[in-house]
């Protein structure tokens, strides 16, 4: 890959995060201070790159929309994992860009499978699955369970649920520079 393809994904990114990383959400994080907290965890468990990738920007669909950040407190879901997903998928391949999609599933496919998980959601994120369908039928996570990156999406939620930690002192965007262009170089080889 060559200088400018990197650098030009980089800027993009930092970007996306420059513009709306430093609003909240509901969660007592800022979107930026919740991306990197979740990679680290995901850093820290050795997960692939793709899913480092994946995991720092989950959430990147929130930042890409002009709706104001109390967004989901208007009843409004703004089916972020979808746009998220649809943003990536112009720079990696479906190692990132799947489980990004299946976050939101994964959150509605544990709080109907995992006893007490739903007990452990935030108030937003408890708000958040309302909006989104809530917990999933039994027919529904069956059919879950057997999507292909199942698993990264479990993995990535449950980074998602540890990512709120209020004063939390981790790495910085730039830290996950190799991973997204590990991911991107990936996406670009076919690999």
């Amino acid at each position: 890959m060559s200088q400018p393809h990197t650098q030009n994904l980089l800027e993009a990114i930092r970007k996306v995060f420059q513009r709306r990383g430093a609003e909240g959400y509901g969660e007592g994080v800022s979107q930026l201070e919740h991306a990197l907290q979740c990679a680290a965890f995901a850093e820290r468990d050795g997960a692939s790159d793709a899913l480092i990738t994946a995991t720092l920007l989950h959430d990147v669909g929130h930042l890409l929309h002009e709706l104001p950040d109390n967004v989901a407190e208007q009843g409004i879901d703004t089916q972020h994992e979808s746009t998220g997903s649809v943003w990536l998928s112009q720079y990696f391949g479906l190692a990132v860009t799947e489980p990004v999609r299946l976050h939101v599933a994964a959150k509605r496919y544990l709080a109907a499978t995992e006893p007490g998980y739903f007990g452990r959601l935030s108030d937003a994120s408890k708000l958040s699955l309302r909006l989104q369908g809530g917990p999933m039928s039994s027919q529904q996570a069956a059919t879950f369970a057997g999507e292909t990156y199942f698993e990264d999406a479990l993995r990535l939620r449950r980074w998602d649920e540890e990512g709120k930690i209020v004063g939390y002192q981790g790495p910085d965007l730039v830290h996950f520079n190799n991973y997204i262009k590990d991911s991107y170089i990936r996406n670009r080889d076919g690999g």
